[in-house]
């Protein structure tokens, strides 16, 4: 399938004044929901289960029903319906009863990304984009604005851990966040700044081929508006080369990158270099030029590819006018993102003493191999414990699309346990499952197909000093803590949080 992107066009228009929201309680939705609401913008909306971010939504002013029901679209009372209904474009189904009764009741019905559209349309819209970083360089790009003394609004495809937020209305005039590219929906934005991290085949159920998938973010780059920036990383491959072509187009380009990389796209206007990079436990210490200006910061996150997020926030903050030197102080004091190398935990005494457990949402080869690439960072400094990978494959198309390079990134780990395929919206495919990725590694691999049994595998396997990542945008977050209690022998005692 190839995707006509003449479809996909900019969303300007007014807010709707009161919205039902189907998949209220997801990672993107209910960022957007909290925007509304601080909009005074009447939010309904219904999800599967009671969870967190319902629970605050609710404390908001949200009126949340748990289940699917037709009944549902009248939840502000007294027969109101609301003026639209607002989806996630790949999870909800059609047969929705929501989804249906919206149709037949000729309720507008509004993607998310088009609602964030109209939301960020009269403000200064930095977007993040890229097949990869783009919760982390989001979230990095919000903490130095806000360190520089701009209160953006941001809606960020995760929990930010030191606000405990995904989403924000904010007293200033621009507007940070996430842009798709996994359904073309960040075609509907027109931003003043574009950063691309990086470019890799992915989604390919939607665009059908490679060359489709790079086109959605060339046509993103022809939606900055006039005298705005596209930031992209030279390191990327398909991201310098949407940089070059964008500089024949006449669009203002800034790269950042280490230095040879830069050397190898001459082109390409220089943002900001990568000097230096020096892991320091779990943190690293950064040397580079932005701009014109030379700086030293650290940051928490460890992984070279962190030090690239954190110049992407820096050009793009810097694009719109935020102090250098304060954006740096605030990348030394962010704390991260929830589900992005998200420690939990270091086994103080016992067989497994030392051992610390990390979570991480990598779900394609490339992020996968970053990760483990930082865990071996942890490992290399204390000179001593091995990689320990726990990863749940997350879709079947994926997985059938991507097994060998799973294999490869996977095996840079020094073991690891597989779990079977998160199929999320997807049905099962034949032959499809975590052994076909275990089968091609290169390392020590057990496949564990039963999730509960997971902790105890990694017990077998696992010594001191270890770094054990639990891995994939499914339910494999739930283990993490479970390991932790699996190591400790249910001791908190022995637990260092």
């Amino acid at each position: 399938m190839n995707v006509n992107f003449d479809g996909f066009q900019p969303v300007t228009g007014e807010l709707p004044a009161s919205v039902h929201m189907i998949g209220i309680g997801g990672a993107g939705m209910s960022g957007i929901a909290r925007i509304l609401l601080a909009r005074g913008i009447r939010v309904t909306g219904s999800d599967v289960k009671e969870s967190r971010a319902v629970v605050g939504l609710r404390a908001m002013g949200a009126t949340i029903a748990i289940g699917h029901d037709r009944a549902n679209l009248e939840l502000a009372g007294e027969g109101e319906l609301p003026e639209a209904v607002v989806i996630s474009f790949a999870a909800i189904p059609k047969t929705n009863p929501e989804l249906a009764g919206a149709h037949e009741l000729d309720i507008p019905v509004l993607k998310r990304s088009d609602v964030l559209a109209l939301l960020m349309q009269d403000s200064r819209a930095l977007l993040i984009a890229g097949t990869h970083g783009k919760t982390s360089t989001t979230s990095m790009t919000v903490a130095a604005l806000q360190a520089a003394g701009l209160d953006p609004s941001f809606a960020v495809g995760g929990l930010m851990s030191k606000a405990g937020v995904n989403a924000h209305q904010g007293s200033g005039d621009v507007f940070v966040a996430e842009a798709d590219e996994s359904d073309a929906s960040l075609l509907t934005y027109q931003p003043e700044v574009a950063v691309i991290t990086n470019i890799e085949p992915d989604h390919l159920d939607f665009f059908g081929d490679e060359e489709t998938y790079y086109a959605v973010f060339d046509a993103f780059a022809e939606r900055i508006k006039d005298g705005g920036h596209l930031v992209v990383c030279a390191e990327d491959p398909h991201a310098a080369a949407l940089g070059e072509r964008a500089v024949e187009r006449g669009i203002n380009v800034l790269a950042y990158g280490g230095e040879e990389a830069l050397a190898e796209h001459p082109t390409l206007p220089v943002g900001a270099v990568l000097h230096g990079w020096t892991p320091v436990g779990g943190s690293a210490r950064v040397e580079a030029t932005v701009g014109s200006t030379s700086m030293r910061f650290e940051l928490h996150q460890p992984g070279r590819h962190m030090a690239l997020n954190a110049l992407a926030a820096m050009v793009g903050g810097d694009c719109v006018g935020a102090d250098l030197g304060r954006m740096a102080r605030g990348l030394g004091e962010f704390t991260g993102v929830r589900r992005r190398f998200d420690y939990h935990g270091t086994i103080g005494e016992g067989p497994f003493v030392g051992a610390r457990i990390y979570d991480d949402y990598a779900h394609h080869p490339t992020e996968v191999s970053a990760v483990l690439g930082a865990a071996r960072e942890l490992v290399t400094e204390a000179g001593r414990g091995n990689v320990i990978a726990v990863f749940q494959p997350h879709l079947y198309s994926r997985t059938r699309n991507f097994a060998d390079e799973f294999a490869a990134a996977l095996s840079l780990a020094d073991k690891a346990v597989l779990l079977d395929v998160f199929g999320a919206r997807e049905e099962p495919l034949p032959g499809v499952d975590g052994a076909l990725i275990a089968n091609k590694m290169t390392i020590p691999v057990t496949y564990e197909p039963h999730f509960t049994s997971v902790p105890a595998r990694v017990r077998e396997i696992a010594e001191p000093h270890d770094v054990i990542l639990t891995i994939g945008a499914g339910s494999v977050t739930m283990l993490a803590d479970e390991i932790v209690r699996e190591l400790s022998g249910d001791n908190d005692e022995q637990v260092e949080s």
